[in-house]
């Protein structure tokens, strides 16, 4: 398979988890303008305080590390397990802000 396509869905995996942060924020209301500020507010009100599990916490900041070296580094190799590991990252987080989001 190509690496490309790889890099590309770490790349979109990570977006659906940076725009399901945002889904939160939005009930607050809080922005921010950099991915940085978004992920650590995000783990200090929500992840911290257990509102979301400790564990999807360490995978986002997982994925934020794999989306950056995909985008930025031209010497990452991707693995298809990371991936794989991205868009299951994304799909949880997402199930789980639904349900968060539902029930506010």
């Amino acid at each position: 398979m190509d690496l490309q396509l790889y890099k590309s869905a770490n790349n979109r995996a990570y977006y659906s988890i940076f725009h399901s942060i945002k889904a939160v924020f939005a009930l607050e209301p809080i922005d921010f303008k950099r991915h940085k500020d978004v992920l650590a507010y995000f783990n200090k009100n929500y992840v911290h305080t257990e509102l979301f599990p400790k564990t999807i916490g360490r995978r986002i900041m997982r994925a934020s590390k794999i989306r950056e070296d995909s985008d930025y580094d031209d010497e990452f190799v991707v693995k298809a397990e990371d991936t794989l590991a991205q868009i299951q990252t994304a799909e949880e987080l997402m199930t789980l802000v639904e349900e968060y989001v539902n029930n506010k």
